[in-house]
This record gives C-alpha cells, sequence and structure tokens, in this order.
C-alpha cells in the first residue's frame, strides 16, 4: 500500500456482521458540508443505526449521526440528516436492483478518511435469523477453544 492509499478508520458498524450474512461490499463517497466533515475528522460520528435507500435514481445514507462540530455554532449541520451518497450510475442501477429482492437490505459496514475524503463502504446483506446468529456464536466460541488447545500443546512442547 502506498503512502496515498493509507486510510483512518472513523467508524465501524461491528453489529452488522453478527445481524447479517454480508454478499458484496462496495466502496461509496459522501456529499457532505464543512462541519460534517470536520466532525468526522474529530470522530464524532456514528453509523450503527445507519441504512442506505434508493430514491430518485440516487442512493441516500440515512440515519448516520454526525455530531454538531461545536466551533462552528450558528452555521451547523443537521446531526441526522439524510446523505447522498457518490456512485456511478450502473454501480446504484445494480444495486438498487439487488435492494429490491426480498429479504435484503443495504447498510454501511465502515467510515474512512482516504486521501482527506470520507468514504462509506457498504454491504448487500441480507438479515439472520436468530438461530443462525446462534450458530455462528458456537462456531467461534469452538474455533476459540481449538486455538487454545493447539497454543497450550505447543507451550507443553518446549
Amino acid at each position: 500500500m502506498s503512502e496515498d492509499e493509507k486510510i483512518k478508520v472513523i467508524a465501524t458498524n461491528r453489529k452488522a456482521r453478527h445481524e447479517y450474512h454480508i454478499h458484496d461490499t462496495l466502496e461509496a463517497g459522501l456529499v457532505l458540508t464543512g462541519t460534517e466533515i470536520k466532525s468526522i475528522r474529530a470522530g464524532h460520528v456514528s453509523i450503527q443505526e445507519a441504512f442506505v435507500i434508493h430514491r430518485d435514481g440516487e442512493m441516500w445514507v440515512i440515519n448516520m449521526y454526525i455530531a454538531p462540530y461545536d466551533p462552528a455554532h450558528h452555521a451547523n449541520h443537521e446531526p441526522r440528516r439524510p446523505r447522498k451518497l457518490l456512485m456511478h450510475k450502473h454501480e446504484i442501477a445494480r444495486w438498487a436492483d439487488r435492494a429490491q429482492q426480498r429479504g435484503y437490505t443495504i447498510i454501511p459496514l465502515r467510515l474512512y478518511l482516504r486521501r482527506g475524503r470520507a468514504k462509506l463502504e457498504i454491504a448487500l446483506a441480507r438479515g439472520k435469523k436468530l438461530h443462525d446468529k446462534r450458530a455462528a456464536l458456537a462456531e467461534r466460541d469452538a474455533q476459540r477453544r481449538i486455538s487454545q488447545a493447539l497454543s497450550e500443546r505447543r507451550k507443553g512442547r518446549r
């Protein structure tokens, strides 16, 4: 990775991989105001409850919280306003079509800065059932136990 390609992760949606089956991901830019980007650079943002919708041939991220930037006072932004995603037309058409299928939704996975620009990694996802979540937790627990047993076994050999 070159010096220009370094990214700074600002916010992640850690619950997304637990709540959804992730099928595809895509990087999209965001249309932001000056106070919003300053607040994002300060790390005052949450994407936990955010989701993406298709409206009038454009993709919009809804319910993403960007805290007001204190030094701006009266010229501040609305914290939960809809924000337009910057995507190519063919990407918008493809993702909107796939999101129309039963059970699919588009969710943000992480918000980061690349070359000083805010980017949102979005995912096409399908909600998990309760038994799927339990199975995933059980599998993760089993893998953890196996790795612990192997590490203890290696320590015993030395």
